[in-house]
């Protein structure tokens, strides 16, 4: 069995010291979709959601998420992000969330560019639930990184 990263030597979860490590630049892009309704597209291109600006709300979120993952995910390092962005795409009744980290150091920025699309769905579900809370928050996955001791990483898509 490979050795756990984030096991001490008596099993115990702890932080990964990465200070040996080199600083490189690392980016990663991951994706969330959230499945609409067509009350809820209706409303998204007619531009009369209640809760207001739906896209620049869920930016925002996505952004803020990805700054806060550290503070989610217990064993994260907190990262210097140099760049955050956060796309969105409406494709039929599918809003297709698309999001990229980027930073110098000495761990990969995967999780925050994961958290940020997850936090921009969950804004989506936020923003339009007053409308129709059938809405389905589906795959949300790493599309690429790269960067680091493991190179980079397609999913192929």
């Amino acid at each position: 069995m490979s050795k756990l990263t984030h096991l001490n030597a008596r099993g115990e979860a702890h932080m990964v010291d990465v200070s040996a490590k080199q600083d490189t630049a690392r980016t990663a892009v991951a994706q969330s979709e959230v499945q609409l309704t067509a009350e809820i597209v209706t409303a998204i291109t007619d531009d009369r959601l209640p809760k207001g600006d739906l896209l620049a709300t869920v930016r925002i979120a996505g952004i803020q998420g990805g700054k806060k993952c550290s503070d989610l995910i217990p064993l994260c390092h907190p990262l210097p992000l140099a760049k955050i962005t956060v796309d969105i795409e409406l494709q039929g009744h599918c809003l297709i969330i698309t999001t990229q980290c980027k930073t110098t150091g000495k761990t990969g920025v995967e999780m925050e560019a994961l958290t940020a699309a997850s936090v921009a769905a969950l804004t989506v579900y936020d923003m339009c639930k007053g409308i129709d809370k059938g809405m389905i928050i589906g795959e949300t996955k790493l599309l690429n990184k790269t960067g680091g001791k493991s190179g980079d990483w397609s999913a192929g898509v």
